[in-house]
């Protein structure tokens, strides 16, 4: 039987407080400075964990390529960087840069018991999850056709992680959306043929010192 390709997917740094207090989405924001520091230890266990040799590709927002850059900083040997655009976070449109407290009065569906709001919620300019789920999941199928029986590492976003898990296991958005993504977590997804595996999804760290 042939190998399966392996896709490990890691959710980008924690992003900087200022960011962190509005909806972002697909806004361009910086990584927090004084995270980067604090999880020095965990970008080690990345650096050691993740396959070598690997495809490395992100997301065109820079959070994706310093989260990158920090793991190759932490021992993993520096690689080309392969740009995929629809691995983006959910474009929240005019949503985008509000404080999450005036979220509320917009939503036009109940909002998801762990999450600000519905899956079929779609922002005035914006995306729903299912068109999330839409464009992720052919880069997925394009990924593992490209790379057969090899390992690709994708530094995306926690919204593209839940699409790509919705994708792989025929999930609805409201079922996706109970998915925790971590930041700097690591989930595993396997293609064989037509058929998926989840692996892992925010897998433990080894002991970190």
């Amino acid at each position: 039987m042939p190998e399966p390709t392996r896709l490990f997917l890691i959710r980008h740094a924690l992003v900087e407080p200022s960011a962190r207090a509005m909806l972002y989405g697909a806004m361009d924001v910086p990584l927090c400075a004084v995270a980067l520091q604090e999880e020095a230890a965990l970008y080690r266990w990345l650096a050691a964990r993740l396959p070598r040799p690997a495809h490395w590709v992100t997301s065109q927002l820079a959070r994706t390529k310093a989260t990158a850059a920090a793991i190759f900083a932490a021992g993993y040997p520096a690689q080309p960087l392969a740009t995929e655009p629809d691995l983006a976070e959910q474009h929240l449109g005019e949503w985008q840069g509000i404080p999450h407290e005036a979220l509320v009065e917009k939503l036009r569906h109940p909002p998801h018991p762990f999450w600000p709001h519905a899956a079929e919620e779609e922002p005035p300019g914006g995306e729903s999850f299912a068109q999330v789920r839409a464009r992720v999941g052919p880069v997925l199928d394009r990924l593992a056709e490209r790379h057969p029986g090899e390992d690709v590492v994708i530094v995306a976003h926690g919204g593209s992680i839940r699409a790509s898990l919705a994708h792989a296991m025929d999930l609805s958005g409201h079922q996706a959306l109970a998915f925790s993504i971590r930041n700097l977590g690591l989930t595993r997804l396997e293609k064989q043929g037509t058929d998926w595996r989840v692996a892992a999804v925010n897998e433990e760290p080894w002991v970190l010192a």
